[in-house]
């Protein structure tokens, strides 16, 4: 098993979403995040004033799957998010030793 954690911009979430969902995706976390990256912030005015936003708002997705669905999943995210403009985001995979359903006392892939 595999976690997949996508920083994104907030506005691609909703497309996101419904892409994983039509290829099978049941379940995922979101989180809303600030930071930064090769960006390194950018510049907006308020009230005729132009101040620096050094931390940028993203959404983070957090997704465990069976590792034959990484790359799919990994394909459909980029494709949907990619403006392919600075501050598009990251993908990162990390190894899950294991998994278990509280409510069912389900373990491993069955909890998935």
């Amino acid at each position: 098993m595999k976690k997949i954690e996508a920083i994104i911009r907030p506005g691609k979430l909703d497309n996101v979403k419904d892409a994983l969902g039509t290829h099978g995706v049941n379940g995922l976390t979101v989180t809303q995040v600030i930071g930064c990256g090769k960006q390194k912030g950018n510049k907006q005015v308020y009230r005729g004033v132009e101040y620096n936003v050094h931390l940028i708002p993203k959404v983070k997705i957090e997704i465990v799957v069976m590792d034959q669905f990484v790359e799919e999943v990994i394909k459909v995210i980029t494709q949907i998010a990619r403006t392919g403009e600075i501050g598009d985001g990251k993908i990162f995979i990390s190894a899950i030793e294991n998994a278990y359903t509280i409510r069912t006392g389900a373990i491993g892939e069955d909890a998935l």
